[in-house]
């Protein structure tokens, strides 16, 4: 967090970014379960998770700006992003009955499908890397792939 974006290369700056996506998606799991405010978990993941040493790793760390946009996007327009993930889930399968980490992380994934910074299919890779991150050897990135797929070509079908 000391360097300025503008002395980082493209690659830093790639690293930092996902490391900002699967940040977000701990934060907006964290709210939901620890009923924190966005303001108290958006300062705690910045004094103390950024960069920090964690079961004997060293956290990366994140785009502070691509954060901070993802984690208060998703609050503020949780209920259209919700809607936008419940179409492309089956039927059988509402929101409500997703894992609560999948549900973090659709609505951090929503902001950037929905947004003009990222293009869908950079996103959609991005947060599958980030369902992998959580669910090493599940199906679960495979879900996730097709969910965004499908929010993505709702959201921006010229795209496609």
């Amino acid at each position: 967090m000391t360097e300025s974006k503008s002395n980082l290369s493209g690659n830093q700056r790639r690293k930092m970014k996902s490391a900002s996506r699967l940040y977000a998606v701990q934060a907006l799991f964290q709210m939901e379960h620890s009923g924190q405010t966005l303001d108290q978990v958006t300062a705690e993941f910045l004094n103390y998770r950024f960069g920090e040493t964690y079961e004997g790793a060293e956290m990366l760390d994140g785009d502070i700006s691509h954060f901070k946009m993802l984690v208060e996007r998703a609050v503020s327009h949780q209920a259209k992003i919700d809607q936008m993930t419940d179409r492309a889930l089956v039927a059988r399968w509402p929101l409500g009955r997703i894992d609560p980490t999948l549900r973090a992380l659709f609505r951090a994934a929503g902001v950037e499908l929905t947004g003009r910074e990222t293009p869908p299919r950079v996103a959609i890779t991005e947060y599958v890397d980030v369902a992998k991150a959580f669910f090493d050897g599940g199906d679960e990135p495979k879900f996730v792939n097709a969910v965004l797929d499908h929010m993505a070509r709702e959201a921006k079908p010229e795209a496609f």
